[in-house]
């Protein structure tokens, strides 16, 4: 059983930056991968960026692509999402994840999920 506690988010103007952590506790946090992911209201959830158990290769929705970056401390037991150059569009709750093998864009892939944190960005 792995816990995610997912914190970071808040109310940033279009153009500004936001930094979330993923704190994870139970199991060995370091043999999971590690995703992403954010639902905006009235729509479906939505993979954003992805990182494997080692930090050894990331991947990105092609909408944060260049402004948004995963990344992974195994020694704090935390995953992070620093998303720069936010957009309205960006507007959503985030949710971190984490499953044991599959496919790292797959919702049905992850096998525990955070609570999620709203991020809103005002224009």
């Amino acid at each position: 059983q792995v816990q995610l506690v997912e914190s970071g988010g808040g109310l940033v103007q279009a153009g500004g930056s936001l930094r979330l952590s993923c704190a994870a506790s139970g199991r060995t946090f370091s043999s999971y991968h590690m995703g992403w992911f954010r639902q905006a209201p009235g729509k479906e959830r939505e993979f954003v960026a992805g990182i494997l158990w080692n930090g050894g290769r990331t991947y990105y929705a092609d909408s944060v692509k260049g402004r948004f970056t995963i990344s992974r401390d195994n020694a704090k037991n935390t995953a992070y999402l620093q998303m720069n150059v936010l957009k309205p569009e960006d507007t959503a709750v985030y949710y971190c994840a984490a499953q044991s093998s599959g496919n790292i864009y797959l919702i049905a892939a992850y096998d525990y999920w955070g609570q999620g944190t709203q991020v809103t960005v005002s224009s």
